[in-house]
């Protein structure tokens, strides 16, 4: 299994070195050079295994021993990040919701979202892969740009793992109170936490301008370290999402929902288009996806995108109760998009030029087609991500978050434009109490201005418990109040 760059052919790595570097040399996206199959055998015969032994089978197919990683290894870094720091035995249980619909629920980990899935099993990961790419004794600085729930999840992931340090930026008004506290509060004496002014997209341009900038490589090779990034432009933040959908569809065997071979749809709620992406790596391993049903708050980006084949960023923005999708730049759909362009890596890297340019950028009548034909894009105003949390709850006594709602909504949709009676299963991509003033107000309670009291009256008017994670945070005290424009971002890197 080798891996290359979605913006030049000739780059040849090992699982290894992608994971590593986090970003190609060219600033392109690593990813396979083929796509291992799973047959329906294989999937079968997963179905009876447990949760660590679906992710050692599948991520075994991607890392591989030519990439220096034994199943033993695997076993053991699977192990660490799964048993005993997620809430629910299951690590991501499936939840009936009505006729031909299941909901997955993946915010059972440390910080109560679905980025614990992954960002759990990174560390391990990434500084295994140093040491086999780079050699041991060099030191990884982890740049993540965050909206919300990746800053948490990869801060409490790397939190004093030796011979790393990470620094994550978030933008000042673009995550929730409890977020924000989830952050700045954040143990670790080798973690750092800076707010950007401005919206997530100038903070994750920021983060990637760091990594494109030669001066910066050299000036910390001559410290010996290197950088890398936990967010989803790192192959090894990606890798590990694809299990839980895999796992999913034998959670559907496994409970006689479905026969083997028939076709699911997944509905994910998207921002930056990597959680939708592990999905379709899933069905092009050979998992029956019938559709791919992309999911968009107001920031309806992806949306148009589909419908139309233009990607253009040059609209406005909008902060709504779904920070976390709150995203203009989605930068794994380079990643979908070289691969729709048959591999075609000059044609994708002339796309990622235009939208740097112009911020805008149409693929081909032909691309277009072949995306249609797995992907559908919905999209879900402020008022209907309300009504979809309060139909939840009062139709089926399901408490959603904001961004999950999204995904309720689209779905509903989806169906009543097409009729279309294929099982779906939707992402629930956090606890519904790190939004509970959203929640509140959406189920019929005026919520208190202070989102901590939002919490403890949520786990009243429901009977629903706090997630323990979140019950403490409001004594928790800050740690970090630093503060930087995007151009200072590079600064940070001095630490």
């Amino acid at each position: 299994m080798r891996y290359t760059s979605t913006r030049d052919a000739r780059v040849n790595a090992t699982s290894s070195q992608a994971i590593a570097r986090g970003i190609a040399p060219d600033g392109g996206l690593y990813l396979p050079r083929t796509i291992p199959p799973l047959t329906l055998w294989e999937i079968k015969s997963l179905a009876d295994m447990d949760y660590i032994g679906r992710a050692e089978h599948i991520l075994s197919k991607f890392l591989t021993a030519e990439g220096g990683w034994s199943r033993d290894e695997l076993q053991t870094h699977l192990k660490k990040a799964y048993d005993g720091t997620f809430s629910n035995p299951n690590i991501a249980p499936l939840k009936a919701f009505g006729e031909h619909a299941h909901i997955l629920e993946l915010f059972h980990g440390p910080t109560c979202a679905f980025k614990d899935m992954a960002l759990q099993l990174l560390p391990q990961l990434l500084v295994s892969a140093s040491e086999k790419s780079l050699g041991a004794g060099k030191e990884i600085m982890i740049l993540t740009a965050t909206s919300g729930d990746t800053g948490k999840a990869a801060l409490e992931g790397f939190k004093d793992v030796s011979g790393t340090k990470i620094v994550v930026f978030y933008p000042i008004e673009g995550v929730s109170a409890v977020q924000k506290r989830q952050m700045i509060s954040q143990e670790g004496s080798n973690v750092r936490v800076v707010g950007v002014v401005g919206n997530f997209d100038d903070a994750q341009t920021g983060v990637k301008s760091i990594f494109a900038n030669e001066n910066i490589a050299a000036l910390l090779a001559a410290k010996n370290r290197f950088l890398s990034s936990a967010n989803s432009i790192n192959w090894g933040r990606l890798v590990p999402q694809i299990v839980y959908y895999i796992s999913a569809y034998c959670d559907l065997l496994r409970n006689e929902t479905i026969m083997a071979g028939e076709s699911i749809n997944f509905v994910v709620p998207t921002g930056n288009f990597g959680n939708i992406l592990a999905a379709y790596y899933a069905k092009r391993m050979g998992l029956p996806i019938k559709r791919l049903i992309c999911a968009s708050n107001q920031n309806r980006v992806l949306t148009d995108f589909f419908e139309t084949g233009t990607y253009n960023r040059n609209r406005p923005f909008y902060t709504t109760s779904s920070p976390s999708m709150d995203i203009l730049i989605s930068s794994n759909l380079e990643r979908l998009l070289y691969l729709a362009a048959r591999r075609d890596a000059e044609q994708c890297a002339g796309w990622m030029r235009q939208l740097s340019a112009e911020g805008k950028y149409t693929i081909s009548p032909e691309v277009l087609r072949l995306l249609q034909n797995e992907f559908v894009g919905g999209s879900c105003d402020e008022k209907q991500c309300a009504a979809a949390i309060r139909r939840a709850w009062e139709e089926r006594g399901y408490l959603s978050d904001t961004h999950t709602a999204v995904a309720l909504h689209v779905l509903d949709d989806y169906r009543a434009r097409t009729n279309d009676p294929t099982h779906s299963v939707v992402a629930a991509t956090a606890s519904p109490f790190k939004f509970a003033g959203s929640v509140l107000e959406a189920i019929g309670t005026p919520a208190p201005k202070n989102e901590f009291d939002a919490l403890e009256k949520l786990e009243a008017v429901t009977g629903m418990p706090c997630p323990a994670p979140l019950r403490g945070l409001r004594d928790k005290p800050a740690r970090f109040s630093e503060t930087c424009m995007p151009a200072r971002m590079a600064e940070f890197t001095r630490w």
